[in-house]
């Protein structure tokens, strides 16, 4: 996706509903090439400004009450190369390239625990 002007992702999101805790909306994070959904977070409106106007993903932390940069300390940026918003405007969903693993653990994914490994 080639990073948006200014007025096209405040078009965007004009179009969002920004409903959940702190005024967020959910993000999922959705890998480009397999479709595995890699992490979901929160995106307040700046989050949503600058991942649109940058190419890179920003979150918006519930517990720490601020803007992220994911990969910033990390250096496994995460490179949108699509996005979709739900039917009510409370979700995105962003298409992306990652730049090593996702999760915190060390995962790829943070959806590595299956049902089977959750029951042993």
């Amino acid at each position: 996706m080639k990073k948006l002007k200014e007025e096209e992702a405040q078009k965007i999101i004009e179009q969002l509903w920004f409903r959940h805790t702190d005024n967020t909306i959910i993000a999922v994070l959705q890998d480009y090439m397999t479709k595995d959904v890699l992490m979901v977070g929160h995106m307040n409106k700046e989050a949503v400004f600058r991942t649109l106007t940058s190419g890179y993903v920003h979150f918006w932390s519930l517990s720490r009450k601020k803007l992220w940069l994911k990969g910033e300390t990390s250096g496994h940026y995460q490179l949108v190369k699509d996005f979709k918003i739900d039917c009510d405007g409370d979700a995105m969903v962003f298409l992306v390239e990652s730049v090593g693993p996702v999760c915190h653990t060390g995962n790829r994914t943070c959806f590595y625990r299956s049902s089977t490994d959750l029951i042993k």
